[in-house]
């Protein structure tokens, strides 16, 4: 996650100590894909969800084991995601026993399951904060989500949330379809009174596999972060909004660092020192996905390569496994052998977006997800 409002504009973010942290070794976000289950059928869900999937899910005591073998790991957060997570009968239990072994626990939903009494029961768990995904204005956002109706229920969910006083965010992902929507999105948040907005870049797996024809293209992200930026700024300066962050591309953040130098920004320093310490993609050290079935991956959005169960080792163990080909090649960067990113002198910055979607550990293999999109002026001479 890249934050804009905190580089760019510096207002600080809730979250800052973990996306810049003062020291390498902290223990990762932990994303519970807790069911693959869901009430909507989305164009680009990385689980592939839908409410007819029948697959084995841990059972409550499974997950209970999940939640300590974290705790005892010491992983600082444990996001609840799926599917749909509020579609697990055992979801309140869950984020009440992971509140009393220490965890901070986070919600990512689509919304519109949340009644009245489901946020009130929510608040009353600490859950300390709520991202639900909106495609766009309604007549997009429903076709993105396959089931009319679900902008008023996603909307009616945001505002229940709100009401119960719970700390809450809009997951906004970019697709050829709706990356020109962005300041719609914006006029959205405004007028629910939500602060805070995560713009996703479109990452192709699960049922966003078939959906190549949607990348948006490189003219298009330029265009969308040149518009997220100046919006950004605009609301920060009306005290309308509390954080903008771009996610799952980190060639946004050199592209932040042109744009503040062309500007002749007084806090471009601040913004490049705080990227270099966040040291750009960070898959498989501070995030990590454990699925329904208990399976381990360096990420939410890997699901072709497992590193283990925590069925059958405990987390801390499978993370901490130096022998694992994959998590070694992650975590030094110098294996990485993709031609452009490594002559591109942003690249100990950025980290390249690879993720594996060829079905293959072999890293020479592995392709840049979602694509790089500096022009090769930049990669060549960036701040020079």
């Amino acid at each position: 996650m890249i934050n804009i409002s905190k580089l760019y504009c510096g207002q600080a973010g809730q979250s800052d100590s973990l996306r810049y942290p003062a020291q390498r070794d902290i223990k990762p976000i932990l994303v519970f894909n807790c069911t693959a289950r869901c009430n909507l059928k989305c164009l680009h869900c990385y689980s592939n969800a839908d409410s007819g999937r029948k697959e084995p899910e841990l059972t409550t005591q499974q997950a209970k084991t999940l939640i300590d073998q974290a705790a005892d790991f010491g992983c600082p957060v444990l996001l609840f995601s799926g599917g749909e997570p509020l579609m697990r009968k055992d979801l309140f239990d869950l984020i009440a026993y992971a509140d009393q072994k220490g965890l901070r626990t986070v919600l990512s939903t689509n919304g519109t399951l949340i009644n009245e009494q489901v946020a009130e029961k929510l608040a009353s768990l600490k859950v300390s904060y709520v991202g639900i995904s909106l495609d766009g204005p309604q007549n997009l956002h429903d076709s993105f989500r396959g089931v009319k109706g679900s902008f008023a229920d996603t909307m009616k969910g945001i505002e229940n949330c709100r009401r119960a006083q719970i700390r809450t965010g809009l997951r906004f992902t970019m697709i050829g379809g709706n990356v020109d929507q962005i300041s719609e999105v914006f006029q959205i948040a405004v007028d629910a009174g939500i602060g805070r907005i995560c713009f996703y870049h479109l990452i192709r797996t699960g049922r966003a596999e078939t959906l190549s024809n949607q990348m948006p293209s490189a003219d298009q992200t330029r265009k969308a972060i040149d518009t997220i930026l100046q919006t950004t700024k605009k609301l920060v300066f009306k005290n309308q909004v509390e954080e903008v962050l771009t996610v799952g591309n980190h060639a946004d953040g050199p592209y932040l660092l042109l744009r503040m130098r062309q500007e002749k920004s007084d806090r471009m320093d601040e913004a490049e020192s705080l990227l270099r310490r966040s040291a750009g993609n960070r898959i498989g050290q501070n995030i990590a996905s454990v699925d329904w079935t208990g399976r381990v991956y360096p990420d939410q959005f890997w699901r072709n390569y497992i590193l283990g169960n925590i069925l059958e080792r405990p987390f801390g163990q499978i993370w901490q496994d130096q022998s694992d080909p994959v998590l070694k090649a992650l975590r030094q960067k110098n294996e990485y052998k993709d031609p452009q990113c490594r002559r591109c002198r942003w690249f100990d910055l950025c980290g390249g977006n690879f993720r594996s979607l060829s079905g293959s550990a072999d890293i020479s293999r592995w392709q840049n997800e979602p694509p790089c999109y500096l022009t090769e002026e930049e990669i060549k001479n960036g701040m020079g």
